[in-house]
C-alpha cells in the first residue's frame, strides 16, 4: 500500500467516526466541534484528489466562519440537555433504520457495476503546470456562469432577507433616529456651569 493509500484511509476512518460522533454526543457543543474535524479531514481528501482550492475554501469559509457561527448560536441558545437525553433513546431504532435505508441505496447506487466499470480506474494525474483553482475559475465563468449568477442572487436575497426578519420593530428595543440626531443643538445637549475658583 503506497503513502497516498495510506492518507485516504486515515483521513477517510477519521472523518468517518467523528461524523458518528457529531450525531451521537447528546452535548451540541461537542458535536460541532467534532463536526470541525469532519471538515479537516474532507479537506485533506480534496488535497488528495488535487482539488485545492475546495479545500482552502471549506477550511476557511465552513471551519473559520461558519462553524464559529454556530457555535456561537448554539452557546447562545438555552438548550434542555435533558429533553434531548430523553428523547435520544426513543427515537434510536428509527434512525437506526433510516441510515441503513440510506447506506444500502448509496452501495446500489454508487455501486461500480451499475456504471460498467467493474474495476475502478483512478484518474490520470494531472501536470505539473495545472492549476486547480484557474481551472475552477475558467468552468465557472464561461460554462456554469448563469447558474453562478443565480446562485448569487439568491445569497442576496436570503441576506437581505435575513436582515429584514432581526429588524423588526419590538416595543423594548431602543432605536437610533439619525434624522433627530442631526437637528439636535448644542444648547439641549450641552449646559455650561460658571463657577468661583476658590483658593486652597
Amino acid at each position: 500500500m503506497s503513502f497516498e493509500h495510506f492518507l485516504f484511509y486515515f483521513f477517510a476512518f477519521i472523518a468517518v467516526a467523528a461524523a458518528l460522533m457529531v450525531v451521537t454526543r447528546r452535548n451540541p457543543v461537542h458535536s460541532a466541534l467534532f463536526l470541525v474535524v469532519v471538515f479537516f479531514n474532507v479537506a485533506g481528501l480534496w488535497m488528495l484528489a488535487e482539488a485545492e482550492f475546495l479545500a482552502i475554501a471549506l477550511v476557511l469559509v465552513y471551519v473559520g466562519a461558519v462553524m464559529v457561527l454556530f457555535l456561537f448560536v448554539i452557546m447562545m441558545l438555552d438548550v434542555d440537555l435533558a429533553a434531548l437525553r430523553a428523547g435520544f433513546m426513543k427515537h434510536l431504532p428509527v434512525g437506526i433504520l433510516v441510515a441503513a435505508l440510506m447506506l444500502v441505496e448509496m452501495v446500489v447506487v454508487l455501486g461500480p457495476r451499475h456504471f460498467g466499470l467493474q474495476k475502478y480506474m483512478a484518474p490520470d494525474h494531472a501536470p505539473a503546470e495545472y492549476n486547480n483553482t484557474a481551472a475552477l475559475g475558467l468552468s465557472l465563468f464561461t460554462e456554469h456562469l448563469y447558474a453562478l449568477e443565480i446562485a448569487a442572487v439568491i445569497l442576496l436575497v436570503a441576506m437581505v432577507a435575513a436582515m429584514v426578519l432581526t429588524l423588526r420593530k419590538r416595543a423594548d428595543t431602543k432605536r437610533q433616529v439619525v434624522s433627530q440626531q442631526h437637528q439636535v443643538k448644542k444648547r439641549d445637549r450641552l449646559r455650561i456651569v460658571k463657577m468661583a475658583a476658590e483658593e486652597k
